[in-house]
């Protein structure tokens, strides 16, 4: 931006251009960040998801292995 801003200070048509081409250059590198934002938000919550369903998942099945000692046939109950 500062080349550009010298080139049109002094005249030449290339800092146009050069101008042009640093704000276009900005505009995608904002978009790209901004993408990678995105997909880290979704990587975070995806995998805060997942922990949660292990969570509930492991909860269920370690009640139901309570409930079968239980009905265990060799304690005498």
């Amino acid at each position: 931006m500062t080349a550009a801003g010298g080139l049109k200070d002094e005249g030449f048509a290339l800092g146009g251009a050069l101008d042009h081409v640093a704000e276009r250059w900005g505009d995608q590198v904002q978009s790209l960040l901004d993408a990678c934002a995105h997909i880290s938000n979704h990587l975070r919550f995806t995998r805060n998801q997942h922990a949660a369903d292990e969570s509930f998942i492991a909860g269920t099945l370690s009640s139901i292995s309570l409930l079968d000692k239980g009905f265990d046939h060799r304690t005498g109950r």
